[in-house]
């Protein structure tokens, strides 16, 4: 199956643009059993599990197109980690408690399943999926305005804050977009700070990002080697034979503006729809031909 940083960099002219924010999100990266963890972004599984959930497939239906979509992702406010001690069984007569793997129930003083789930809580992220499969796009956009099925942040119990899809179909030149769209986010705390340092990640490059008027600070390569590996590129999302394979990890941090921060709620919503009022021509407007 092709890959999408086997690319080698951002070429893809056109993208949907995410906005991904709610009270909880939980993007699990290397959950088993008991202890169910998050990454401190967005992953690749999780986003193309969303798209499909959009789309009506069910699990074990094949997601080879969606995998070759590429995922740059924006830090806007990168959340607190919460951890839930979570408890099943308790208290429930043997029949009603967890069933363990050889079928059989659990003895009466072993009833008790706990387990540890960490959330992202009061996160917020932008995110640009991309590619040059504009029809791909198109129908994903349409899943997405009215999905098959109700769509989460990682798990079932952390639903997203509209708007989901920013604008109503993909736009050109989604990554400039990406680096100068309104951050949800407040502004810097000392006045005197003119800029804010912002993380991006993606599956590809990340030294062509961003333009002469942001630069960002300094870094050893600048976004053009991999910062590490993770686990989160899916083969498989079928229940009992999930698999995954391992893609690099590219990272770059830039100095945005202050004044992009357009703060929560309806602050955000507000700066939100006067940029894309601004960039009409892309959002609203078949600026790409399916």
């Amino acid at each position: 199956m092709t890959t999408p940083h086997s690319h080698g960099d951002h070429r893809h002219s056109a993208g949907l643009l995410l906005h991904l924010s709610g009270p909880l999100q939980s993007w699990g990266e290397r959950s088993r059993f008991t202890q169910r963890d998050t990454a401190r972004f967005p992953t690749r599984s999780g986003l193309i599990g969303l798209l499909a959930a959009a789309l009506g497939r069910r699990r074990g239906q094949p997601v080879d197109d969606l995998a070759r979509l590429s995922l740059t992702v924006r830090v806007d406010r990168p959340g607190v980690l919460l951890r839930d001690y979570h408890t099943v069984g308790g208290g429930l007569p043997a029949k009603a408690t967890v069933t363990t793997a050889e079928g059989g129930k659990r003895k009466a003083e072993a009833a008790t399943l706990v387990s540890d789930r960490y959330y992202l809580a009061d996160a917020a992220f932008t995110a640009a999926l991309t590619s040059d499969d504009t029809a791909l796009l198109h129908q994903c956009a349409e899943a997405l305005r009215s999905p098959t099925w109700p769509l989460y942040l990682g798990r079932r119990s952390c639903p997203p804050t509209p708007p989901l899809l920013i604008g109503d179909r993909p736009v050109a030149q989604p990554l400039t977009h990406l680096v100068h769209l309104p951050l949800a986010a407040p502004p810097p705390r000392d006045p005197k700070d003119a800029t804010e340092p912002i993380a991006f990640y993606s599956d590809q490059p990340l030294h062509t990002l961003a333009p002469h008027s942001h630069p960002a600070p300094a870094s050893a390569h600048g976004g053009r080697i991999p910062t590490g590996e993770i686990t989160d590129d899916p083969v498989d999302l079928a229940p009992h034979r999930r698999a995954y394979r391992a893609r690099p990890l590219y990272q770059r941090t830039l100095a945005l503006p202050a004044h992009q921060h357009a703060g929560y709620g309806a602050d955000y919503l507000q700066a939100l729809a006067a940029y894309l009022h601004q960039h009409v021509a892309d959002f609203d407007q078949e600026a790409v031909t399916p």
